[in-house]
């Protein structure tokens, strides 16, 4: 974990300093909740249905925020791309399948 106290435990408080509450962080949640807000309205997803938000063509990709390009996927395949030494995505293929 990136921030944990000697005990183990994750320090939530400084992870919330330095990370969460910075700019970007803010508008990436933000867009996520936004876009989340619109499917639930479209009915196309549920309050607890335990599905993320993927974009079927990634933002550093060139994918756009429109809710055309939005897919819902179960959180391992969601969250299971293939990284470059810099954090980037190798393709936009996940390694869990569809």
């Amino acid at each position: 974990m990136p921030y944990t106290l000697p005990n183990g435990k994750r320090d939530y408080k400084r992870q919330n300093a330095n990370v969460d509450s910075k700019p970007a962080a803010r508008k990436h949640r933000a867009h996520g909740v936004k876009v989340q807000r619109a499917l639930e309205a479209e009915g196309r997803a549920s309050k607890g249905d335990g599905l993320d938000n993927g974009h079927k063509r990634a933002y550093s990709k060139g994918g756009s925020a429109d809710l055309k390009n939005i897919k819902l996927q179960s959180p391992s395949t969601n969250r299971s791309f293939s990284r470059n030494a810099d954090s980037s995505m190798k393709s936009e293929r996940s390694k869990k399948g569809k």
